[in-house]
């Protein structure tokens, strides 16, 4: 529709629309496929419909923008499609190759009604983008330098990426605080997304603040339960895969699917296809640590009892062969000296008796004054009979005394009797140690004290220091 204003034809705007439309519709009467980025979805949940934004990029610039239609019925089905080729929905920043035609409205202007989506060629497209990102961290060197490092004998300090609220989280944790060999374990969530579109961008903001810390963790555990493989396109992105590959603590991945290792589960330390394979591959390092040192500790323990054991036969025999002698010896002595005392009383009395025969015999020959001479004799004789039976006495009592010294000395040496006065015998491979060269530190140690054993392990060999005068 047009009319002359001062000489000149004159369209209304909506006779211009319509014939921009009429030559579209004469133009692009069939559909056509095109392929370009699907910037953002824009689905409308109360009415179903989409409104995708479409773009084409050539070294990072925007060369075309359009606006596009993806009708209910018409996003349903497609989506259904993209689940079962892909895993994945239809989502933001996806690369599409679509049938549409060209729809030119006057009011909404021009679009493209989206009539279909083919999957197989996004498939191809993120396979495409996993290549990419794989030969990348590839040539740059990194793509296995979080594998070179060193998981701590026993790790207990985890890290971990999650949702808080989904089951492999709660898998996880399970297994972990309720394992029972009773291994304690330190661990602390870091939330965050771990499918959609923001996977990327929410677990490298976590990895960043996890980083900051790092000397309080082990390991950072990516966590990712249910869902099967959908959503995992964002685990194949250059930019997630470098952080991960990048990052100075091991990084160990169970994000719960089995098919198609995604980028960033080949770059990690370890992955694990389930949460709950996850926390049994902690579990195994401490039983790895736990099992040999129990056989060690058996082995151990045996071995110091039988030890034990022998040196007790070893002492309580020496104990038992020291006294029996020492009774021996005291028994021997004391006999001989009674005997010897016997022997002395019986001399005694031989020469007391020889010596008044030689007295009558003597007062016979002295005549009258023999009886004033036996008198004298008889006097000496006797005070000589006194005399040695007293010095024998003494010799009894002060060999007696002597006997008795010895006894309580020897058992005041009684190994049991030193013992219970403070002392203790110190023995190593069953030998009483007496100069420090006869050990080194490590070596265990057994010490008898007067009531049991104490064990123990030297940890320094110190010398006597003597004076400097």
């Amino acid at each position: 529709m047009s009319e002359n204003i001062q000489d000149k034809t004159v369209f209304t705007l909506l006779g211009v629309a319509q014939s921009i439309q009429r030559t579209l519709n004469d133009r692009y009467q069939t559909s056509f496929w095109v392929k370009a980025e699907m910037n953002k979805l824009n689905y409308y949940v109360h009415s179903g419909h989409c409104y995708p934004e479409l773009l084409e990029k050539r070294e990072g610039k925007i060369v075309a923008q359009l606006r596009s239609t993806l009708w209910k019925d018409d996003y349903i089905r497609i989506n259904e499609n993209f689940l079962r080729v892909l895993k994945e929905p239809l989502k933001n920043g996806s690369n599409i190759l679509f049938n549409a035609k060209v729809v030119f409205d006057p009011v909404y202007g021009l679009s493209l009604h989206i009539l279909d989506i083919d999957p197989s060629w996004s498939l191809g497209e993120l396979e495409r983008e996993k290549q990419e990102s794989i030969e990348k961290l590839r040539k740059e060197g990194i793509f296995s330098q979080n594998k070179s490092l060193k998981l701590p004998l026993l790790p207990q300090r985890i890290a971990v990426i999650s949702v808080e609220t989904s089951k492999g989280y709660a898998d996880f944790m399970k297994v972990i605080d309720l394992n029972p060999w009773g291994y304690r374990f330190f661990h602390m969530l870091f939330p965050s997304v771990l499918q959609g579109d923001k996977v990327v961008e929410a677990i490298i903001h976590q990895l960043g603040r996890i980083e900051k810390v790092r000397n309080h963790f082990d390991l950072v555990a990516i966590i990712r339960g249910g869902g099967g493989d959908v959503g995992l396109s964002g685990y194949n992105r250059y930019e997630l895969a470098k952080n991960i590959a990048c990052f100075p603590l091991p990084v160990l991945t169970g994000i719960g699917h089995v098919t198609n290792e995604t980028v960033t589960e080949m770059v990690a330390f370890k992955n694990c296809i389930t949460p709950t394979e996850l926390a049994d591959f902690l579990i195994q390092q401490f039983h790895n640590f736990s099992v040999p040192v129990k056989d060690s500790q058996r082995i151990i323990i045996a071995g110091v009892n039988d030890q034990i054991d022998r040196t007790k036969k070893e002492m309580d025999q020496s104990v038992a062969g020291f006294l029996k002698h020492t009774k021996t010896l005291i028994f021997n002595t004391k006999r001989e000296l009674f005997s010897g005392a016997g022997r002395v009383k019986s001399h005694a009395g031989f020469y007391l008796r020889n010596a008044r025969e030689n007295v009558v015999r003597l007062s016979g020959l002295l005549g009258k004054n023999s009886k004033t001479w036996l008198g004298i004799f008889s006097s000496e004789i006797f005070n000589l009979q006194s005399k040695v039976t007293r010095q024998v006495a003494l010799l009894i009592q002060r060999q007696g005394k002597e006997i008795e010294t010895l006894a309580r000395q020897v058992s005041l040496l009684d190994p049991r009797n030193v013992l219970s006065r403070g002392f203790s015998i110190t023995l190593h491979n069953g030998k009483a140690v007496r100069r420090h060269v006869e050990v080194q530190p490590g070596d265990p140690l057994q010490t008898l004290i007067f009531d049991g054993t104490i064990y123990s392990t030297v940890t320094g060999v110190e010398p006597e220091q003597k004076k400097k005068l």
